[in-house]
């Protein structure tokens, strides 16, 4: 391709990777620190669930319907995950995972019968970040930050349901942009990396690797002729594995130890 032929398609893709790591990279540290690091694959795939049966129901050439299917399914498992906290906190993560095997499998059943169904999930997984718009990455951007001043109003009342709808939003607007492995990546991959560093310097650090995971993966995979999902993945891991050990091997206090500002147990 030519040059700005390719900067046509990555331009796009890589703005729409640094929306994405705006809301993942600060949920991501909540979310290691609640110890409920599979929310987010539960949530993705619960909501792709209603992406597919809004696909079931004839509904692929509205993209409004598509999109409040899967806000649908999402606010909905939010406010199921929010109700099994309080009930069963100590069985949370085990509730999290089995409702991300239900969806899954739900997928499974419902496309069994579409002629188009593996290409359909594959792109829900795997994502179609190179095919995104500007207008696309837009959209999302503005409910982005909506989000990010709503989870700053809602932080200082420690609103548990705040958090899981504030999280299922996020997460049905990204994977309509890069797909269920990416969100996943973007939220747990940074928040790793920097785990131990206070506030300040984990979320500029962490939006710096995956912003620099994005760019190198998406060049990568236009390089080889590569899936750029998968490809930007693979660098987000590349690169958080060695700034990690770095991190592992300063010393650190048990003060610090813990992200700033976040309850393990969860308000």
């Amino acid at each position: 391709m030519s040059a700005g032929l390719e900067w046509s398609i990555i331009g796009p893709a890589f703005l729409a990777g640094l929306v994405v790591l705006a809301t993942h990279v600060p949920l991501g540290r909540e979310v290691l620190a609640r110890g409920i690091v599979f929310i987010d694959l539960a949530i993705a795939q619960i909501a792709a669930l209603g992406v597919i049966a809004a696909y079931g129901l004839g509904l692929e050439d509205s993209p409004w319907a598509i999109q409040a299917a899967a806000a649908g399914a999402a606010l909905l498992g939010a406010l199921l995950m929010t109700w099994t906290e309080r009930r069963w906190p100590q069985l949370q993560e085990a509730l999290i995972g089995t409702a991300f095997v239900l969806a899954a499998s739900g997928g499974l059943l419902l496309l069994a019968g579409s002629p188009h169904g593996g290409e359909h999930l594959k792109d829900l997984l795997a994502g179609q970040i190179l095919w995104v718009s500007y207008a696309e990455v837009g959209a999302v951007a503005l409910v982005s930050a909506l989000l990010l001043a709503a989870r700053a109003y809602l932080a200082r009342r420690a609103s548990r349901a705040g958090f899981y709808l504030i999280f299922a939003v996020a997460v049905t607007a990204s994977v309509q942009l890069v797909g269920v492995y990416l969100v996943f990546a973007s939220l747990i991959v940074p928040a790793l990396a920097c785990r131990g560093l206070d506030t300040a310097r984990a979320l500029p650090l962490g939006f710096a690797l995956g912003a620099l995971g994005y760019g190198l993966g998406l060049l990568v995979s236009a390089w080889r002729d590569l899936p750029s999902g998968p490809v930007i993945v693979w660098t987000l891991a590349a690169l958080a594995l060695p700034c990690g050990l770095a991190l592992r091997r300063r010393p650190l206090s048990p003060r610090r130890a813990r992200p700033q500002g976040v309850d393990a147990r969860g308000p």
